[in-house]
């Protein structure tokens, strides 16, 4: 009797702390799902959890080829060190894929297609490709002070009146084209064929004598100056002709990944505080890019010219003026509104 006594009570013993486990298993469970139900209500989930929403894989243009594949400025130095590819990893894009393009239209053409979900251009296109119901958004204007050039051939036109009857080459709808057509305008000279050609072709056809002048930029236009070349006129002596870069992304994109935009700048801004560390090895950077030499980077395209912030009120500015422009000449296809193009 007092044997089965004590299997009674060793049996009691065990149910009782089995039950009291699946009591305090019950209530660890609820206490855990309040916590996800209070965290989902306020909104205050952990960024991990948050960061790898959407796609894995960003798509990004830029302007110019070199046989390091990267752009200049704080982008490409923050994709040339790793920065932008290390800090996006926390984000869940694990893989960045960068395509250089010839020239702003052919890159807008990507973006519209969906091959590319964020770019960095210059803002004629990027303005005359929203003007078109282009489904953009633009999160950077990382410089203002881009510098246009009109270069004439050998012992042709010198000056802006020596222009009319000739012909200009320039690349349409870029940047080239608003600075050439707004400096003509300026001069009131109408009598200019102008024609289209990407900088390589041009400068070969300069060289043969068959156009007699063509809008130029950076170190390729000084580089030309020093060969002997004509300096007829540059943006310098025009402000409101000097040209802005825009960065946009595609709404496609921003609706997989709404936070990208504050992502970006905050990425941007930090490779550009290393690169402004080292400065000598950035321009050295510029260099090998742009085919060059530090010396002649840091005169055309100083680390001081690149802004810290996404927009600046000179640059929208600029922007304003550039798209009133546009449309006033009917180089764009239709007005709209910088405001609701424009992501802050």
């Amino acid at each position: 009797m007092k044997k089965g006594a004590n299997k009674q009570g060793i049996f009691k013993s065990r149910y009782a702390g089995g039950f009291l486990a699946l009591i305090l298993i019950m209530l660890f469970t609820q206490a855990c799902g309040s916590t996800a139900q209070q965290t989902a209500s306020t909104g205050a989930a952990p960024a991990a959890s948050t960061a790898v929403k959407g796609p894995t894989t960003l798509n990004y243009g830029y302007i110019g080829t070199s046989k390091l594949n990267f752009p200049g400025g704080a982008e490409g130095w923050g994709f040339y060190k790793g920065i932008f590819q290390e800090e996006l990893k926390k984000y869940g894009i694990t893989e960045v894929k960068l395509t250089a393009f010839p020239n702003g239209p052919d890159l807008s053409e990507s973006l519209i297609s969906g091959r590319l979900d964020v770019g960095s251009l210059g803002d004629t296109p990027a303005i005359l490709s929203r003007s078109t119901g282009a489904k953009t958004r633009f999160i950077t204007q990382g410089s203002i002070s881009s510098i246009g050039y009109l270069i004439g051939k050998k012992n042709g036109p010198q000056t802006l009146t020596e222009l009319k009857g000739k012909t200009v080459s320039t690349q349409k709808g870029s940047f080239h084209h608003r600075y050439l057509a707004g400096l003509l305008k300026e001069s009131n000279i109408t009598d200019v064929k102008i024609v289209h050609m990407l900088r390589v072709d041009a400068e070969a056809a300069l060289a043969r004598g068959e156009i007699d002048a063509m809008t130029n930029t950076d170190v390729f236009a000084l580089k030309q100056i020093e060969q002997g070349y004509t300096l007829i006129d540059d943006a310098t002596k025009h402000p409101n002709l000097l040209g802005t870069s825009a960065t946009v992304v595609s709404e496609d994109y921003l609706s997989k990944k709404t936070d990208f935009p504050k992502i970006w700048n905050e990425i941007r801004l930090k490779a550009l505080n290393d690169l402004k560390a080292k400065p000598d090895e950035y321009y050295k950077f510029l260099a090998e890019l742009n085919n060059s030499t530090p010396e002649l980077m840091k005169k055309v395209t100083p680390i001081s010219s690149i802004k810290d912030v996404p927009f600046t009120d000179e640059g929208i500015k600029l922007l304003e003026g550039t798209k009133k422009f546009l449309v006033d000449e009917k180089l764009a296809e239709k007005d709209f509104d910088l405001n609701q193009w424009i992501l802050k």
